[in-house]
This record gives structure tokens, sequence and C-alpha cells, in this order.
């Protein structure tokens, strides 16, 4: 990096959030579970295999349309948890507190949290809380882990994806990022989108309930789909096509994209989910999502090339196609 400062675009989830962790965290950490780089690590333990996860909140602001820092934070643990195939069982709790807080706003995104959990089927179990002085937290932060148990059979990993494999949408891209983008009052948009935040596992369940072929999932949070085929492209090291006209992005999203000039490729998701799996599974793998309430909008966008040369490619809607690589600058900040 060429940078002695961690700059915003650290966390943005592009090309510098990897740098950042390839060059700082895993040289250090090095170990089997971590160097796979999923979204949550995978022991074998006593026979049972345990998954492990967790991830840290601080999107602003903390209330948008469709949802809260509260019910962000169990969903995006527990989605975590269910794209590497476990069924999530208890989560942790941890929380920074600025001096000065409403305690009506926490009592608001604690009742969120414990109705979040209760909806996924998991558990509270343990946590902590730190206050730090006014100005050092911008209200409240929220780190969450969850643990899980996985029985699926089949090696739900970046390394299982295949050539040929189609690859599955489960729906409408840019809706979490442009409600939290309609709730920022410096920006003045108003829009009816609320945030797709919602946990996955049931959705999951029922496309593993149909195929033991399933190769690999991925929640499409901060970077957006974008980002998180072109890193499972890379670490593949095989080629990606997807094609433009297949990705559903509500008209809405389109317009503020428009005009804040982002691509809704990019925009952070809180409830959807890539899936890979062989061609001739994608019927009934798309037929089983398609009848969970969060995958009726499912679709298959693309699929899985011979060619080795770790990338993702974008079929564009004028005919033309584009290489798709990690963005390199913020993109939208404090979004999840």
């Amino acid at each position: 990096m060429s940078n002695d400062r961690i700059l915003l675009e650290h966390g943005g989830g592009g090309l510098l959030s990897h740098e950042l962790i390839a060059e700082r965290f895993v040289p250090l950490f090095r170990n089997p579970w971590l160097e796979k780089l999923e979204d949550s690590a995978v022991a074998e333990i006593d026979g049972s295999r345990i998954c492990l996860t967790t991830d840290s909140y601080v999107v602003q602001p903390p209330f948008f349309p469709g949802g809260d820092i509260g019910s962000l934070a169990v969903h995006g643990t527990v989605n975590d948890l269910a794209v590497c195939g476990a069924t999530p069982l208890f989560l942790s709790a941890a929380y920074i507190l600025e001096e000065g807080f409403p305690l009506a706003d926490l009592d608001r995104i604690v009742r969120s949290m414990a109705e979040a959990a209760e909806k996924a089927g998991v558990r509270i179990v343990t946590g902590d809380t730190k206050v730090v002085p006014r100005g050092a937290a911008d209200g409240i932060f929220i780190n969450t882990s969850g643990i899980g148990i996985v029985r699926y059979p089949g090696p739900l990993s970046v390394r299982s994806i295949a050539p040929g494999d189609a690859v599955i949408l489960s729906g409408f891209l840019g809706d979490h990022g442009t409600a939290v983008l309609s709730a920022r009052q410096d920006l003045g948009l108003r829009t009816a989108i609320l945030s797709d935040s919602a946990p996955l596992n049931g959705l999951v369940a029922a496309a593993l309930d149909t195929s033991l072929r399933v190769h690999c999932m991925r929640d499409a949070t901060r970077g957006g789909l974008g980002a998180i085929l072109a890193e499972i492209a890379t670490q593949s090291e095989l080629e990606i096509t997807i094609d433009e006209k297949s990705i559903p992005v509500r008209e809405e999203v389109r317009g503020v994209c428009e005009i804040l000039g982002l691509d809704p490729l990019f925009l952070a998701n809180e409830g959807k989910m890539a899936l890979f799996c062989p061609a001739e599974e994608a019927d009934i793998v798309l037929k089983a999502m398609k009848e969970h309430p969060l995958g009726r909008d499912a679709v298959l966008i693309g699929a899985v090339g011979n060619t080795r040369k770790g990338r993702l490619i974008l079929r564009t809607a004028i005919g033309g196609s584009r290489v798709i690589d990690l963005p390199t600058g913020e993109l939208v900040p404090r979004i999840c």
C-alpha cells in the first residue's frame, strides 16, 4: 500500500480493503482456516463441523427505511454463517456507545435485535458494553459474532467452483444502499425503497435441501455483487461472465445511482446472495429459491467459463463486454 495511514477506502470492501487484509493481517495470523478468506471459518471439532464468524456495524444513520443497525447486525452475522452452509445457533453482541447517546434509541435498537434474532431462529447468549467519550464513536457501533453447525455434506467454498457452473442471484440489487443513502439528510434524497436487510438462512436451507451439488454461496454486502464476484473470480482463478440484462435493479435504485454517479453493481445489499452450482442443477435450485419469500425474484445471471484468468466479465446491455475489477476508491461510506 502506498499510504502510511488508514483511509476510509480501506473499509469500503474494494481493492484497498483486500490489500489491507492480505498485507497486514493474514501474514501474522496465518492459519489454514483464515487463509481460505471465506465469510466464516469452518473447523471440525469432535466430529462436528463448527462455523464461526464476526462482523462490526457502523452504519450511519443507525435508523433507515426498512431497518436499523440492530437488525442489520443480526442479519449480517446470520447470513455470513448461512452462506457457508451452517445452521446459525448463537450470537454475541458487543456495543460501543458514545456518551450522550439517547437511551430511547438504544432501547429501540436492542428491541430490534431481539426481534430479528427470534425471526432468524438464533439466540444472543453473551455480550459486552463499552462507553466512550462524546465524539469518539458517532453514536453507536455494534460487533456481533456467530456460531453454527454445518451439516451440508458438500464442500461450500470458492475452491469448489468449477467451469460450467451457473451463477444465480437471489433478487434485486442495491436496495439497502439506496435506503441508507435516502436516510442521509445532507443528500436530500426521497425514495420509497426499503432496505433488503433480512436473514437468509431459510432461503439457503431451501437451496441446499434441493441439491447436494451447490458449490459456493456469498452474500453481496459491502462492495455489492460486483466486488464479491470479482473477488471470487480472483480466488478461484476462473473467468466468470455475467449478463447485465439479467441483473434485476429497481428503477428507483437506478435513478439514485444516476444522480450520485454510482453503479448498482457495487451498491451494498443485506439480504441478497449469489450461488454457484452445476448448470444441470440450476433449474431445480432456482425453482426452490423462487418458492421462498426472499428468493421470489431469483434469476440466473451468468456462468463460470473454462478460461483460467481469474477475472469477472460483464456482458453489457448494449452488446459489448468489459472486465469488472475490485473498486479502488470509497464506494458509499458507513453503509453497514
